[in-house]
């Protein structure tokens, strides 16, 4: 799924979900460092705990983060996918 995020440094996230696991994350843009930090860190999770661990994280004086859109982004992906 291609996620355009909203109020970071990042332009997009790229991720695929096999069965509730995430496989694979890419972020456009933003720091190199933190957003490949995320991306293995989630890789081989549950899409709800990463939900229930990055959902709310800010960044400075803003109300959103890179983990905080990708929790935005499974979310979406989540109602999307619902059964």
């Amino acid at each position: 799924m291609n996620y355009k995020t909203s109020g970071v440094c990042s332009r997009e996230i790229n991720f695929d979900i096999e069965n509730g696991i995430i496989k694979n994350v890419t972020f456009s843009g933003g720091c190199a460092g933190n957003t490949a930090g995320i991306s293995n860190l989630v890789v081989g999770m549950p899409v709800d705990e990463v939900i229930k661990r990055l959902e709310g994280v800010t960044c400075g004086p803003r109300k959103t983060s890179c983990p905080d859109q990708l929790a935005k982004a499974l979310k979406e992906y989540e109602a999307a996918h619902a059964q």
